[in-house]
C-alpha cells in the first residue's frame, strides 16, 4: 500500500523542520566552521572542527593506528591511497628503528593522553591535528575521501600542500580556535 504522504513531509513536517532535526543541523553547522586566511599573498578557504565527530577521516585514523601498533604495515598500507608506495615506507621505517620501537611510536595514538585537537579540511582532504601523549607537538596526517571513504593521502596535489600549509600555521596559532 503506498503511502499518500510524500518523503519531505515525513523528514520536515508539514510546519518545517522538526526541532530535533533543526537541532542537529545547527550542532553539526556551528561545529565546522568555514574560515579563510592569506599566507603569503595566498587565500587558503578552509573549514576547521575542533571537535571532530567520529567517523570520516577519524574513523581511518584509528584504524591505521590500531593496525600499526599490531605491527601490521599490509594492512595498514590498505588504508592509502598509494598503497605500494605506503608499504615501502612503513617497511623502511620499522627496518630502521626495530619492530619494537615502530610499535611503540604508532601505539601513542591509543594514548589516553592523546587526541585529536581539530580537523581542518579543503573540499575532499582533511589533515588531522594530533597532540601525542600530551606534549605540545602537533602531529598532522593527511587524508583523501574517494569512494565514499577516507585514505591516506599519500599522492601529492595542491590540496595537500595547502593543507601542509595550514598544520604550520596551526603550530604557529595563526588559525585560532
Amino acid at each position: 500500500m503506498a503511502s499518500t504522504k510524500s518523503g519531505s513531509d515525513h523528514v520536515f513536517g508539514k510546519r518545517g523542520l522538526t526541532p530535533i532535526l533543526l537541532f542537529c543541523l545547527c550542532v553539526g553547522a556551528a561545529h565546522a566552521q568555514e574560515r579563510s586566511i592569506d599566507l603569503d599573498g595566498v587565500t587558503i578557504r578552509y573549514t576547521l572542527r575542533a571537535d571532530p565527530a567520529d567517523g570520516g577521516a577519524l574513523a581511518t585514523a584509528r584504524e591505521l593506528a590500531r593496525d600499526l601498533a599490531a605491527g601490521d604495515i599490509k594492512a595498514a598500507s590498505m588504508l592509502s591511497n598509494a598503497p605500494e608506495r605506503r608499504y615501502e615506507v612503513l617497511r623502511e621505517y620499522r627496518d630502521w628503528v626495530g619492530p619494537d620501537e615502530f610499535k611503540r611510536v604508532y601505539a601513542q595514538y591509543f594514548s589516553p593522553r592523546s587526541r585529536v585537537v581539530a580537523e581542518i579540511g579543503i573540499e575532499h582532504h582533511r589533515l588531522l591535528v594530533w597532540r601525542l601523549d600530551g606534549s605540545d607537538h602537533l602531529a598532522g596526517q593527511f587524508y583523501a575521501e574517494i569512494g565514499g571513504r577516507f585514505l591516506l593521502d599519500d599522492v601529492p596535489g595542491v590540496e595537500r600542500a595547502r593543507l601542509r600549509r595550514l598544520l604550520e600555521a596551526y603550530r604557529e596559532g595563526k588559525l585560532g580556535d
